[in-house]
């Protein structure tokens, strides 16, 4: 009876220990990103590297100038004393004005790295980049894409399965019973109109996906009191996020690309359902009833206590160069 008591005990040691040991590791985290068009990408980098549940493994680029994006990850890590986090340039892409495709535009907030070169991107392109994390860490990775989705559809051209080996993609993306401003019509969401085919292939991929659309995202404003409080914070992240924003040159930003980052650090303020999401030709996401669930769809926010934590986040990092 003894021998069989040790045995036991050493068995629930172990289960404390291991369950310990979890608890204290720290979540695998790769953000894809279009920085520099619209301003909610900085926050949501922001949120990203201000989380004590993560390790970020990279910060990516997508669409567009790709390369000027870099520039300012690169500076932003920088200037927080984080230039540890790899930067991933993905291949520049046309971008979608008017409904055609046009050359990449050189946004304002690409003067904000302009010539910054202490931090230089990795030469790894963008889908070998993420293949190789997925492979090294299966069901182990959450992958954010907060932009079009063109890096997706090179990972999936290169290797079908890879993006099957994430744990969870948390995706900006779509629009489903609202549109932009709670229009109660659905629109052709950016992140999806800006590369259809590439949207196309990213909703069919098989990959395990929980999409963050104008449903929970197009009424989340960064209002006048929140800016002003980050402005008189005066650190180097939040200066680096004021500085963006008045590059950004609009008054109140609408932090779609937030929520999806928020999406895995608080379930608790988030309601999804399952369902079967495809893409139009035209840029829509519909949801089939008839067909077994692909995918999780994000269905309401709890909008005041996702702010507070956000800023909570933002205000009392001590983030900087040492």
């Amino acid at each position: 009876m003894k021998k069989k008591s040790v045995i036991v005990s050493m068995v629930v040691l172990l289960f404390f220990t291991m369950s310990t040991l979890n608890a204290g590791q720290k979540q695998k985290v790769i953000l894809d990103c279009d920085l520099g068009s619209d301003i909610d990408d900085a926050f949501a980098l922001a949120l990203v590297v201000t989380s004590p549940e993560f390790e970020v493994l990279g910060i990516v680029m997508d669409h567009g100038f790709t390369s000027k994006r870099a520039q300012i990850a690169c500076r932003m890590l920088y200037e927080i004393g984080r230039e540890d986090i790899p930067v991933v340039v993905g291949r520049q892409t046309p971008e979608v004005a008017g409904g055609e495709k046009k050359e990449p535009a050189y946004h304002p907030q690409f003067h904000w790295g302009e010539g910054f070169d202490k931090v230089k991107p990795i030469k790894q392109s963008a889908a070998d980049f993420i293949i190789e994390k997925l492979r090294q860490y299966p069901n182990e990775i959450i992958l954010f894409t907060t932009g079009p989705v063109p890096n997706m559809a090179d990972i999936i051209d290169k290797d079908p399965q890879a993006l099957k080996l994430a744990k969870r993609i948390y995706s900006m993306f779509g629009s489903f019973y609202l549109g932009y401003g709670s229009d109660p019509v659905p629109d052709a969401e950016w992140n999806v109109r800006a590369d259809v085919e590439a949207a196309k292939k990213f909703a069919a991929s098989g990959a395990p996906i929980v999409y963050a659309g104008l449903d929970i995202t197009t009424f989340v404003t960064l209002e006048e009191k929140e800016r002003l409080k980050l402005l008189m914070r005066q650190s180097p992240l939040t200066n680096a996020l004021c500085g963006l924003y008045s590059l950004w040159g609009l008054e109140t930003p609408v932090l779609y690309d937030v929520v999806a980052v928020g999406m895995a650090l608080w379930p608790d303020l988030f309601t999804t359902r399952d369902a079967f999401v495809r893409v139009t030709d035209g840029g829509y996401t519909v949801i089939d009833e008839s067909k077994k669930p692909n995918c999780k769809v994000g269905m309401s926010i709890k909008k005041k206590e996702f702010i507070d934590r956000i800023m909570k986040r933002y205000l009392w990092q001590n983030l900087g160069r040492k």
